[in-house]
């Protein structure tokens, strides 16, 4: 985990998300706390780091994601030598969606 971020108004913005019940509170809290610009790059990097998962080339990225191939690299770091977040996010998923 990366020092530099955990704080206690970090702690404290986790445990507010933590506290959403739905994906519509999800909506409600986001709006408020983010910029529409700041949602569509997270949803964007989320959406990015799926499709390298899914053996994507740069070029089918940029193309359907608007990215830039700096976003997709940056990203695709973070798939590879990150803390493995995105990976637990993208297994819990899968559980969820399995019948």
């Amino acid at each position: 985990m990366n020092k530099k971020i955990k704080t206690d108004a970090v702690d404290y913005l986790f445990a507010a998300i933590l506290s959403l019940k739905d994906k519509e509170e999800c909506y409600t809290f986001f709006e408020d706390l983010c910029t529409v610009n700041e949602l569509l790059s997270l949803s964007q990097r989320f959406e990015v780091a799926s499709m390298l998962r899914n053996h994507k080339t740069y070029l089918e990225i940029a193309e359907k994601t608007g990215a830039s191939t700096a976003t997709i690299s940056r990203v695709n770091r973070s798939l590879n030598y990150g803390n493995d977040g995105y990976e637990i996010v993208f297994s819990r998923m899968e559980k969820e969606k399995a019948p």
